[in-house]
Formats: structure tokens, sequence, C-alpha cells
């Protein structure tokens, strides 16, 4: 019997079968940002342990950090300007590289790892942060952990990781017009539960992903946490090889080549056999919304909230009643026309080149709607230079969108800059929580092209007829 891409990793990563379905893996990279990476770095000292490989952590000041042009170490978030400079401090005694403000190279981690070439076809990679999936966009095995999780893989470059079922997710079809990673991933989780993929580590795959950008990729990937996965991961094509390529910290010379003959091999068999697959036609994937407090409370943009009454059970029944309170819908509001007062463009989900340049696209000559506050934010400083280098920031202020410096922003509140309360604000980011984007704040998620449309219309707005009119 074949192996999947995943039961490949996994097996050239293995340093020991420790029983019960238990196995300690060898890690590649372990990535840090100053949120939970200075906690990880004060444990593994506490300890009197040192970092094995520095050169293979990686540091990313993203999640506190300003995004207000002229940021500094002094943030609005309570105590975070002494998360930065501690977890700065921690990785110089360590020797661990760190992508800081004012570098050029800075930006969320999991946007600057596969741009910087850190992440790479068929590596582990860990992460203290539940989005480090993003990289399997890739064709890497790359998953959130904790922070004492985070020093021990900093102190042995191992981990010890219970083996994940196997779940291939087929995407057959050509995408519809104004449909996106973005909505494919949506689609999904709305159709089998935001638990739908707990305990597995799934292989996205199919004509429509094989046609996706590496970026788009990477949408998909980030959002395989949001649908409970251990894990998601796209396999390594031509489209990969050529996008890591020249990457800095990407194998040069002899190295790339042996690389790219390993990284062409990293596919699942012919007759590998996964524990569960589910197969969508992407003609019945629409430009997509949720409506509540979950990403899988989510319709076609041009659907209507659906009745509590439907929901499978009672306790979903119950879920769906408390995120209509909190979101101030009832059951039959159609979503497009709803009014907004926030439009949020940013976050490890969707913010790299491709999304800005998809939203620009809808915002070129066009002016948000009055009342509305609209916020870019670029996933890393390479991104927010390409972006200027095409003149996309140019297209977003004239529209009325802020042009930020890169980080995590309003993707989550963790005290400090916000939405207000009861606000209506269509995000491109990954969670739709109560209170994510701020106390009180009804957050919807949706691609960049329907965040841009809606920011124009000042309500909830279908991108399809924007797109092509200029």
């Amino acid at each position: 019997m074949g192996l999947s891409l995943v039961e490949k990793l996994w097996a050239r990563h293995c340093v020991a079968d420790l029983g019960d379905g238990t196995d300690l893996l060898y890690i590649d990279r372990v990535l840090l940002h100053e949120r939970t990476g200075s906690m990880a770095l004060k444990g593994l000292k506490e300890q009197g342990r040192a970092v094995r490989h520095p050169d293979r952590a990686f540091v990313c000041m993203d999640h506190i950090v300003d995004t207000l042009p002229g940021r500094s170490d002094t943030t609005i978030m309570p105590g975070g300007t002494a998360f930065i400079q501690e977890t700065r401090a921690a990785a110089a005694e360590a020797g661990i590289r760190v992508f800081d403000i004012g570098d050029d190279r800075q930006g969320i981690v999991h946007v600057v790892s596969p741009e910087q070439g850190i992440a790479l076809p068929g590596a582990t990679l860990v992460c203290p942060d539940s989005h480090t999936c993003t990289q399997g966009g890739l064709g890497a095995l790359a998953w959130g952990i904790g922070s004492t999780e985070a020093a021990h893989a900093l102190a042995t470059q191992t981990l010890v990781v219970k083996r994940p079922k196997t779940m291939r997710v087929r995407f057959d079809g050509a995408l519809p017009p104004g449909v996106g990673a973005k909505d494919m991933i949506l689609h999904l989780i709305a159709a089998h539960g935001a638990g739908g993929g707990a305990g597995y580590a799934i292989e996205f795959t199919g004509s429509a992903v094989s046609a996706l950008s590496v970026e788009a990729r990477m949408t998909l990937c980030n959002m395989a946490v949001e649908f409970a996965a251990w894990t998601g991961l796209v396999a390594p094509d031509a489209k990969t090889i050529d996008w890591v390529k020249g990457r800095p910290f990407a194998p040069k010379g002899d190295l790339w080549d042996e690389a790219v003959a390993d990284w062409r091999g990293l596919v699942s068999d012919a007759d590998a056999v996964f524990d569960k697959e589910i197969r969508i036609d992407c003609a019945d994937i629409a430009p997509t919304i949720t409506w509540g407090t979950s990403p899988q409370h989510a319709v076609p943009l041009t659907g209507h909230v659906p009745h509590p009454d439907h929901a499978t059970d009672a306790t979903a029944a119950q879920a769906r009643r408390r995120a209509l309170d909190y979101m101030g819908l009832k059951a039959g509001d159609a979503l497009i026309g709803l009014p907004i007062d926030g439009a949020f463009i940013g976050s490890c989900t969707n913010s790299r080149l491709p999304d800005l340049r998809a939203a620009a696209a809808v915002l070129k000559g066009r002016k948000v709607a009055a009342g509305v506050r609209a916020i870019c934010v670029p996933g890393s400083m390479q991104v927010k230079a390409a972006a200027e280098a095409e003149g996309l920031h140019v297209v977003f202020q004239a529209a009325g969108f802020e042009w930020r410096e890169s980080g995590c922003s309003m993707c989550f509140f963790a005290g400090g800059e916000h939405f207000g309360k009861g606000e209506r604000v269509v995000t491109s980011t990954n969670r739709n929580f109560e209170n994510r984007q701020g106390p009180g704040t009804r957050s919807h998620l949706a691609s960049p092209v329907t965040v841009a449309a809606s920011a124009i219309a000042g309500h909830i707005a279908d991108p399809r007829s924007f797109l092509g009119e200029g």
C-alpha cells in the first residue's frame, strides 16, 4: 500500500516510535513571535537549558507591535512594550535571529517564514501559534504548539507528537468568477462543521488547488485549524518550486538542485489510503461570508441567515441563537445589503501581494462609503514594499483606506487597537469569535475582494458586481 504525503514526511522526521501512536519527531525550524515566544525563551532559561541550534530558530515581531506609521517599542496594548523588549533581549542572549521593528523583513511570522525561504517543502516547522499550518501551502509539515513545547523544541530540536489521521480534501473543477481560496475553505467548514477536521492532517488536492497561486494555497492551509485539523498542506509542484527559488534562506547551488530533485517526489502515492476523503465540486462554491461567531456559520454571500431550529442538534441550535444575539441579526436576514461600520484587509490569512492586488482591482477609481473605517495591513514589510512598487498603496489610499505597517494588527484584540462595540466589520481575517476584533465587535469573515466591495458599498456587497468594471 502506498503512502500519503503526510505519512512520507512523518517517516522522514521520525526519530523514535514511543508507542501508543506517539513518535519523537525531528523539527527543522522553530518559529517564535513576541507574544508567546517570549514565554518559551523565558521557560528555557529558567530550566537552565540552551537553544540547540540557534540558526534554526527565528523570531518575528508581529502580534503586539503597532501597525501605525512611526511605530516604536511603545504600543497601546497593555504590557506590549515589555513583551517586545523581553523577547528581543532573550533572543539576542540565545543567539536567535529576530525580524525586528525597523527590519525590512519584519512581518507576520506565517508570511515572513515562507517569504524568506525559511519554510521549505518537506520541512517540519513549529511555532507557538495555531496558524502555523499556513506554511503547509508550500508542502511543509507545519503545526501550532504551546510555549512549553516550543521551549522543548528549542532545547532538543525534537517534539513528542501523536500521529494524526489523514484526510484528503479534493476540490474539483474550475472556480467560478469572484471565488477564491477564502471562499473554498469557508465553504468546506460550513458544509462539514468547525470540528470536521479534528484529529486529521489534511492534504488539499484537486484541479482547483493546482490552479491556485502559492499564496492562495497558504490561505487554504491557514484555515485548516479553523476546521479543527492538526494541519493542512498542499503537495509541492513546479509552481511551488519556482516560488521558493531565490528566497534568502532557500538552498543555493548544488544544494538547490538536490533539494528540487527531492521535492519533486513529495506527493501522495497513487494507491495511498486516507482515513477520510471529501470531494467538493467547485461549481457549487459561491463568494462566501460568515453570519455568526464561528467560521462554520458561513453561507453564500447571496444567502440568508439560517434558522437556529434547522441546526443539526440542540447544542448547535443554541450556539446559533447566541450568535444571532451577538451579531444583532435574526433568522432569514439577507447578508447582502447589511450596513457595515468597518472593513479590514490583513492577517496571516489574506494579507499577501495577490490579496492586495485583488482588492485594489475592486477599489481602483472608487471611494470607501461615508462612515466606514477601512484599514489595510500588509502581511510583511516586503509585501508592503512590493505593493507600493506597483502603486497599490495609492489605490488603497485614494479609495479611503488606511495604509499601515505590517503586523497582526486588528486580527485579534488583546487590549490594544480595536473596532468599536456593536460595530459590524467585514474582514479578511480567520476568526469571527465574540470580541475577536474588539469588545462587542461583529466580524464577518470574507475574501479580500468581498471586503473591498463592501467597503465601497457601505454594506455587505457581492464583489462580482464590481469586478471587471474598472
